[in-house]
């Protein structure tokens, strides 16, 4: 078990940097308390990581992926619209810890479980477990995709305390879309060369932000409306 736990920790933590699950965790750093993402993604990868390690036991490396890729990127265009709306409060009397930990937990959580349906750190421990002791390929590929995490969540929390809300927020739109657009190019035509498919991605991005632009100021999302200029006072 113990070197099954070894490998699949590298394997892991080798395959995540520079994924799309790392710069999201960097992301979600830079908005909420580091200690509510860094949980919300060893939840999530402890369940997928289950769901791999299953499968891959009992059914090796079989998986029907796309339709999973696609479920995935189309809920990642709708995180991207959600961020852009902004959170509303819902409850004047909410504590302001309660907003800022509670949403935040399920919104990263269920974030990463739809980032990495179909991703390659899911078909490397799929394949791992077929394979190794599953157990320790379980613990371990947890424990390297978390260990990945936690240094972009350093960055993002460090990063956070030197960069405006309003820079965050767009930015964390863009990656959304960046990702679901990707996965839905990648899933949709799956012999598309991968310089083709950033490329279509990052052109829905940019079309997306041109259509927002394009849009009257009353009809924008609030993050993206001109700020008032402030009205000068008589002295």
């Amino acid at each position: 078990m113990l070197a099954a736990l070894l490998l699949s920790f590298a394997v892991i933590f080798v395959a995540e940097m520079g994924d799309k699950s790392q710069l999201m965790a960097m992301m979600f750093a830079l908005r909420y308390k580091w200690w509510v993402v860094l949980a919300a993604i060893t939840a999530a990868t402890t369940l997928v990581h289950v769901l791999s390690v299953a499968i891959g036991h009992y059914l090796g490396a079989a998986l029907p992926t796309h339709l999973l890729g696609i479920i995935a990127g189309l809920m990642f265009v709708f995180f991207a619209m959600w961020t852009l709306r902004g959170d509303k409060l819902t409850d004047a009397d909410a504590s302001r810890a309660q907003k800022a930990t509670a949403p935040a937990f399920f919104v990263v959580m269920s974030a990463f479980v739809l980032a990495e349906l179909g991703d390659k750190t899911m078909i490397a421990t799929i394949t791992l477990a077929a394979d190794h002791d599953w157990i320790g390929v379980w613990i371990g590929s947890t424990l390297g995709m978390v260990a990945a995490d936690g240094l972009a969540i350093v960055v993002g929390a460090v990063a956070g305390k030197h960069l405006p809300e309003r820079l965050i927020q767009v930015s964390a739109a863009a990656l959304f879309l960046l990702f679901g657009a990707y996965m839905l190019l990648e899933n949709v035509f799956t012999g598309l060369p991968v310089a083709l498919i950033v490329a279509g991605a990052l052109g829905a991005v940019a079309v997306v932000a041109a259509i927002l632009r394009a849009l009257p100021e009353r009809l924008r999302p609030p993050v993206l409306r001109t700020e008032p200029s402030p009205v000068p006072q008589n002295s």
